[in-house]
């Protein structure tokens, strides 16, 4: 019996394998990709086949007024014709105009004879109590108290001798005794005149910028720019020929009277 036993502790288990299909990853649904069915949202990686839609269907009422063609329409009325309206009377029915505000001639009855006073018989005065009469410019006419005299005190008397007049200012610093002397300004604070200012001006001079003589300013060729090996005007040289003509084709030759060439 010990000897079972320890073999039956030291047996230990073995792992188990994973299975491929237990393990589930997302299907075809869990991409977002393109659809290849349809136009809208179709995948641009794909060829698309043509595709068509059913058009609205137009309802018979559009078709029986005669409006289904794009031209213009014109929604003339049955009184107008070619030559303009046909002429025919139109009456409505409009609101009772209102009454001129012209004078009315009053009645017999509108006049009451009994309240009128016989003429050239003798009455008891009557009184009324009007309404104040509008203020106008005239009647504002000063009070008395508003005119003021001139004064016949002072010198601004009018049109009489006028008498003493004193009058209280107030206290200069020059000359009196609060006068600070040492405030004296000294020699070096006049400045010193001119003398040319009372006596003969001596010359002056000024100097100006140089001026140049007028001459030819052009450029002139200097000794090494003359070529005397090349003149042949004082010597004999062998011919020249040249190809072309001497003269301009624009003057006109010379015709002698004589008729010689």
């Amino acid at each position: 019996m010990a000897i079972f036993l320890s073999c039956v502790m030291t047996e230990e288990p073995k792992p188990t394998p994973v299975i491929a299909a237990k393990l589930r990853g997302p299907g075809p649904g869990r991409y977002k990709l393109p659809s290849t069915c349809g136009f809208k949202g179709h995948d641009f990686t794909q060829n698309m086949k043509p595709a068509y839609s059913f058009g609205k269907r137009l309802g018979n009422s559009f078709i029986n007024d005669n409006k289904c063609s794009p031209g213009p329409m014109y929604c003339i009325e049955s009184r107008f014709t070619r030559h303009g309206r046909d002429g025919t009377p139109h009456y409505s029915i409009l609101g009772r105009p209102k009454d001129l505000n012209v004078f009315r001639t009053p009645g017999p009855g509108k006049y009451e004879n009994e309240k009128v006073h016989p003429q050239g018989e003798r009455h008891a005065p009557k009184h009324s109590m009007g309404s104040r009469t509008r203020y106008r410019k005239c009647d504002s006419y000063p009070a008395s108290n508003s005119y003021g005299l001139p004064s016949l005190l002072g010198s601004k008397v009018i049109n009489k001798a006028s008498s003493a007049s004193y009058s209280m200012t107030g206290r200069s610093l020059a000359g009196s005794f609060a006068e600070d002397l040492a405030k004296t300004p000294g020699s070096a604070r006049y400045s010193i005149v001119d003398p040319n200012m009372y006596r003969k001006r001596a010359p002056r001079y000024s100097m100006l910028a140089r001026r140049y003589m007028p001459g030819d300013k052009t450029t002139k060729p200097g000794p090494g720019a003359h070529y005397p090996e090349m003149v042949s005007i004082n010597r004999p040289r062998a011919p020249h020929f040249s190809t072309g003509i001497r003269h301009s084709e624009y003057i006109t030759p010379l015709i002698n009277d004589s008729g010689d060439c």
